[in-house]
């Protein structure tokens, strides 16, 4: 491995945190290869009358420099 790049992001779902990861994750693929690792540093929600509405990881993303 080379240089490394840390990312930040954040992914959301309204079907849970694991999904706001994937979610997020897959945006990211479309553009960034070589995605090495994610740490989830951060769930939240959005909750409205009681109830979760949509579920948020803040991430980083790591990905190897192919300069």
């Amino acid at each position: 491995m080379g240089v490394l790049i840390v990312r930040e992001m954040v992914g959301t779902s309204p079907r849970s945190w694991s999904d706001a990861a994937r979610q997020a994750v897959a945006t990211a693929s479309r553009t960034v290869r070589n995605i090495r690792t994610v740490e989830v540093v951060k769930s939240t929600a959005q909750v409205e009358d009681g109830e979760i509405t949509e579920y948020r990881v803040e991430l980083k993303i790591t990905f190897e420099y192919e300069g």
